[in-house]
């Protein structure tokens, strides 16, 4: 039978949840067991799809095609889970199901309220997530306290009764500072964090403590004193030099001892050793690329998570340290391509909205004629196929139908724009839905041999993930071919462009889907390691 690990935080958000969770996860496959992660999320959205990164930062993408929540991706990068549909809800998606049960009269007349419609619901949904696997842990979005996360912690607070203590456990991160004036760690905060728990029913049976600074002993003991929580599983997590040492200190520190105990898991002695090598390559690298990466939310780096995840992972696999300039591509529009002047790469992250393209286009121009290593992603390609089109394919006009609906080129337009008929150019309608309307989810993807990208797979049919509307104009597909534009590869029926690259350079690749998304720590992945090859090789070319 599945056993269930909830955890929850406390006295500020931003304390690592997903981090720890997903640490907690490692360790336990690391001893032999299937692990799951589910995100139960509060808000009212159906899904992130539609939020601004501003609000929510990345939105991951599941295999399946789910829109996600960022912690999704801590879980596959430490987890070798491949998440689904069913491993991440909002209390909006439970309210939309719910009324659609009520619409159809499922109730039988009864009056729906939140106990015990709404809470059987969110039990319902965590029971399916944790389906045949050894352990689920189950991450509550949110801090307690939070009026909008009680629904879930109600049922939490009920699925422990139902299992029991054997199938049920209670991880409750919190915050214990240090305060600096008085050179010591404050107890008080984690002790009315955990009270706020108890009174709404629910007794923590682990609890991490986050600092900048050890908790030791002594306010271990005091913590563990006034929760009601073992002093053995009152553990002290201290801020880490890499988020990838953390499985090994939650290791030292017995948590992974205590879950197994706690829960009777047939498990056997964690091998850390994966981990270990991470550590080693990722602090201790031979050599420093410099990569511009080029996009509109540089004042906000959680909206592209994965993708610095993804080059610091490309790294480790060089052995190399992966400095990231941040370049708002209005920059490029106000003060040039002089920005770019002395990187070793350049990389065009995936985005929506016109504001900042015309910098992407610039500092694809200035990647292609000065021969400098880049990678394009979903946006990123799209721009590089613009770049192509007008200064290489005589297009002036050519642009995307996301932008504007009077290029005589559109190179760039939504499927059903391309395939009309009539071959004309028809206007999304303005009140269609925006939501779930996009191609997403892994799709394969046919390489043609003799590519860069062939060579970094080394496989002829590989399966990336998707999140995006706007495609490759099919219309202008010849021409820009006769233009030595390399379509280096497509979906499986040959319909769709993927993949992008540039004749005479080194290394220019652009790809529709986002290879970021099935990155990890202890596999990299071979796209982004080969870009990051290709910006060594660039380096000691320039020197």
């Amino acid at each position: 039978m599945t056993r269930y690990i909830f955890v929850t935080g406390g006295v500020v958000s931003s304390l690592g949840k997903g981090i720890a969770a997903a640490s907690l996860g490692a360790l336990l496959e690391a001893r032999g067991l299937s692990v799951t992660i589910l995100k139960l999320d509060p808000y009212i959205n159906v899904d992130p799809g539609t939020m601004s990164p501003f609000q929510h930062g990345e939105v991951f993408v599941t295999d399946d095609g789910a829109e996600t929540d960022l912690d999704l991706g801590h879980y596959e990068r430490f987890v070798t889970m491949q998440a689904r549909q069913s491993n991440n809800f909002t209390t909006g998606r439970i309210y939309q199901e719910v009324l659609r049960k009520e619409r159809r009269g499922d109730y039988l007349g009864a009056t729906v309220q939140v106990i015990p419609h709404i809470t059987d619901a969110m039990k319902d949904k965590v029971l399916e997530g944790g389906e045949g696997f050894d352990v689920a842990i189950v991450e509550v979005g949110g801090t307690v306290g939070d009026i909008e996360s009680l629904p879930f912690l109600e049922s939490v607070r009920q699925l422990r009764q139902e299992m029991g203590s054997k199938r049920a456990l209670l991880m409750h991160l919190t915050l214990v500072p240090y305060i600096a004036t008085a050179g010591e760690t404050k107890t008080k905060p984690t002790q009315h964090s955990v009270k706020e728990l108890r009174s709404i029913g629910l007794q923590p049976d682990v609890l991490i403590c986050r600092s900048d600074h050890e908790v030791d002993a002594s306010s271990r003991r005091k913590i563990s004193l006034f929760t009601n929580v073992e002093e053995r599983a009152v553990i002290s997590l201290q801020d880490a030099d890499s988020i990838y040492r953390i499985p090994g200190i939650l290791h030292q520190a017995g948590l992974d001892k205590f879950v197994v105990e706690r829960l009777e898991l047939d498990a056997t002695d964690a091998d850390l050793s994966p981990w270990i090598r991470v550590v080693d390559a990722h602090l201790n690298p031979q050599r420093t690329v410099t990569i511009a990466m080029v996009g509109k939310y540089m004042d906000l780096l959680e909206a592209y998570k994965s993708l610095i995840e993804a080059m610091t992972h490309a790294g480790i696999h060089n052995r190399a340290k992966v400095k990231l300039r941040y370049i708002d591509s209005e920059d490029i529009e106000r003060k040039g391509t002089e920005l770019l002047a002395d990187v070793d790469a350049i990389l065009v992250p995936g985005g929506f909205g016109e504001r900042g393209v015309e910098g992407k286009i610039a500092t694809v121009r200035y990647a292609r004629e000065n021969k400098i290593p880049y990678l394009g992603i979903c946006l990123g390609m799209q721009v590089a196929v613009i770049e192509y089109a007008r200064h290489v394919a005589e297009m002036a006009d050519a642009n995307s139908t996301e932008f504007t609906q009077d290029s005589t080129h559109p190179v760039i337009a939504l499927i059903t724009e391309w395939t009309n008929d009539a071959g004309e150019v028809e206007v999304r309608d303005a009140d269609s839905d925006l939501g779930g309307t996009m191609r997403l989810g892994g799709q394969d993807c046919a390489l043609i041999d003799g590519t860069h990208v062939a060579a970094a797979y080394g496989d002829a049919v590989i399966r990336e993930r998707h999140r995006h509307r706007w495609e490759f104009n099919n219309g202008f597909r010849q021409q820009l071919v006769d233009a030595g534009l390399i379509v280096a590869g497509t979906s499986i029926d040959g319909n769709l462009v993927e993949v992008i690259e540039v004749p005479d350079h080194p290394w220019f690749v652009g790809v529709q889907f986002h290879p970021e998304f099935t990155s990890n720590p202890r596999h990299g992945h071979p796209l982004f390691a080969a870009f990051v090859r290709a910006a060594m090789d660039f380096q000691k070319a320039r020197a």
